[in-house]
């Protein structure tokens, strides 16, 4: 008969400590899929820190000013679950018994939105790490701009769990530059250093010295030996947290699928379930009942639901101090209270610009006056550029940067990294406070891909300003000419993609990233300079929410409908006058944003595009892919399906068939 394990026989840390490790286990085993060997390496650490260090409320999974906690390493979610449901978050011991199951809180790998107490979406390694990186920084920026002597209203850490496969990605590299660049005092990473990666051990392929690394980085590195001793551990992290002018990395020498007779430190336990078998042998080695799955000892969760106590007292002072804040500084109260629940201030388009009565200018440059604009009245708007901000106008003038012992500035020099910066945004919006936005040209989105991808996914407002949009860029040449990354970035779920062809309509696009809430756009804009539409004639401002509306319009029923995008509606209306000219009416679309358009009911898109005018011709120097859902069968795209060509911009457009008189020439053909 097997006997239960108890304090008598284990300790309560031993007991907490293996609780972690065979739920991970146990439910790795019933999924049949997944990851038990990191939890079962990290349990130690992890138990320390959730119980002894992090400051949290499992009743109030969105406390302001709760410690963060981001597991990078987001194949070991069993370790993470098995802490939010230990602790007393909104999830069950069924939620853990539906490990990887469809519709379950407990998903494969960690999903914000989705399970109470979990951060951020991490799987993709490294990003959860980056965005650890932007959680540190709205956590400096809103200290520096809110706290007042007796009142630290923010007042909170964010640590991070990575693994060997993190410290592998570049993302890391350019994230941790960037964090110790800042002296980002309050970021914390614990790195599992179990030197096992998938193929098996990792001087295969990383002989580094990570230490050495990090210290170059302008980190402060400290080592734990031995991965179970608690103290150590303990120690480690109040070490970390007294270092207040750079981030920590505590390299942490674990075992992964710690206690498994033939599996510890082996490869073949870092991705896969251990087996019956070896899950039996594994309790045994553990003093756990191994005919017993999911087993939880009582005193294991008395000792962790004390976080709720804890945490609710925590809050609770919290709270109070907030509200002497209020009373002692009350504008300050509540412009932190509005930031932090996302509220735009009263007004805040008040001083936007007016473009009708301006020459041509690149929309580039109109999104830098409107951004400029915008940031007085906007004070939670920070971000900044990849080195590019001169090329982009990302750069705000009335305030200062974000640099180490400069907290409260909002402009943020990414430097040329351009995924960090994208994944450090996006932990910076997830931190709540702020509204974060970064920007490059539109060739280099494709560095930092994964990162809007894990944006869109957890629906978070990050806006993106990608400038030099076409091949109208000119001379840099195909590098620097986009060709494929329109349609790229309108691949992904989620993500409004706006290209204005205009400043009128660059500035209805500002407007609706500053408003949208539940997804990050992506703001396409030119290099060259571009005329003025006139809004007397036209509503741009709904045109532009709906993501698409009549420009021009001819006289009777239209022969064609040109639809066009950015600098190339310019195009479309130059064409229409020559086919007007030719007897061929015709309407002129301008459809800054698909995702927009599909939003709107089908009575809009029959208006926009009638269902009876067969012909239709989509204009945009990109590639045509995706075009075809709004041509249909009869119509045509004038798009591009190559790399460009270094050269003048206009010499380069009119070379690759963009004038108006060419696209003229072939809607005639067409109509004849």
């Amino acid at each position: 008969m097997t006997k239960y394990p108890t304090e008598n026989n284990q300790n309560l840390d031993e007991l907490c400590i293996n609780t972690i490790r065979t739920l991970s286990m146990d439910a790795v085993q019933k999924a049949n899929s997944g990851h038990p060997g990191a939890p079962m390496g990290l349990a130690p650490a992890a138990y320390v820190l959730w119980t002894k260090i992090l400051k949290h409320n499992p009743k109030n999974p969105g406390w302001h000013d709760r410690d963060r906690f981001v597991l990078s390493g987001g194949h070991a979610s069993m370790l993470l679950y098995s802490l939010l449901y230990l602790s007393g978050y909104d999830l069950s011991l069924d939620d853990i018994q539906n490990f990887r199951q469809w519709g379950s809180k407990t998903p494969g790998h960690p999903e914000f939105g989705c399970t109470p107490g979990v951060e951020t979406t991490t799987g993709p390694l490294g990003q959860g790490f980056a965005n650890a990186v932007g959680m540190a920084i709205a956590e400096r920026h809103l200290a520096e701009v809110f706290n007042r002597p007796d009142f630290s209203i923010v007042d909170h850490y964010t640590y991070a769990m990575c693994g060997d496969g993190d410290l592998m990605e570049g993302l890391t590299s350019e994230a941790a530059s960037l964090a110790g660049h800042l002296g980002l005092g309050r970021l914390l990473c614990i790195y599992d250093n179990n030197q096992i990666s998938i193929e098996g051990n990792t001087n295969l392929a990383f002989t580094e010295d990570v230490a050495l690394r990090f210290k170059a980085y302008n980190w402060h590195v400290l080592q734990v030996e031995d991965g179970n001793d608690l103290d150590a551990i303990f120690n480690a992290i109040h070490e970390a947290r007294e270092e207040h002018g750079k981030p920590s990395l505590i390299m942490l020498k674990t075992h992964i699928a710690f206690g498994s007779p033939n599996k510890q430190d082996s490869a073949s336990s870092h991705g896969a379930p251990l087996g019956e078998e070896e899950i039996g042998l594994t309790k045994k080695n553990l003093h756990w009942p191994y005919d017993t799955p999911f087993y939880v000892p009582e005193s294991v969760i008395d000792l962790f639901r004390t976080s709720i106590i804890k945490g609710e007292e925590e809050e609770s002072l919290w709270v109070e101090k907030l509200k002497a804040y209020q009373k002692e500084h009350p504008d300050l109260a509540m412009q932190f209270i509005n930031a932090m629940d996302g509220t735009l201030p009263e007004s805040w388009d008040k001083n936007l610009a007016d473009f009708s009565i301006t020459d041509p200018i690149a929309t580039r440059a109109a999104s830098g006056k409107i951004l400029n604009l915008l940031s007085t009245t906007i004070p939670t708007l920070i971000g900044g550029s990849a080195d590019l901000a001169p090329s982009n106008n990302t750069r705000i003038t009335s305030v200062e940067d974000f640099q180490k012992n400069q907290y409260a500035g909002r402009n943020i020099r990414f430097g040329v990294r351009e995924h960090a910066m994208g994944a450090i945004s996006t932990g910076i919006a997830i931190h709540k406070g702020l509204r974060p936005y970064c920007g490059t040209f539109l060739v280099f989105s494709d560095y930092m891909r994964p990162s809007i991808r894990l944006a869109a996914m957890m629906k978070i407002p990050v806006t993106y300003i990608f400038t030099h949009d076409s091949i109208a860029v000119g001379e840099d040449g195909p590098t620097h000419q986009p060709i494929e990354q329109l349609t790229c970035l309108r691949a992904i779920p989620n993500l409004i993609v706006i290209r204005p062809a205009d400043a009128t309509e660059t500035l209805e696009a500002w407007k609706i990233a500053v408003k949208t809430k539940d997804s990050p756009i992506a703001l396409v804009l030119s290099r060259q300079k571009l005329p003025i539409l006139d809004k007397k004639r036209h509503d741009i401002s709904e045109g532009v929410k709906n993501g698409a509306y009549i420009l021009e319009d001819s006289d009777g029923n239209p022969d064609a409908t040109l639809i066009a995008t950015g600098s190339e509606v310019h195009l479309a209306l130059a064409a229409k006058e020559i086919l007007s000219k030719n007897g061929a009416p015709v309407r002129v679309v301008s459809m800054p944003s698909w995702e927009l358009f599909e939003k709107t009911p089908q009575e809009y898109k029959d208006k926009i595009l009638l269902p009876d005018v067969k012909i239709r011709i989509a204009i945009e120097a990109g590639i045509p892919l995706g075009w075809e859902r709004y041509v249909g069968i009869h119509g045509k795209i004038f798009g591009i399906s190559r790399f460009g060509a270094s050269a003048p911009g206009d010499r380069v457009m009119a070379e690759f068939g963009f004038t108006a008189e060419n696209i003229a020439k072939k809607i005639l053909s067409l109509l004849r």
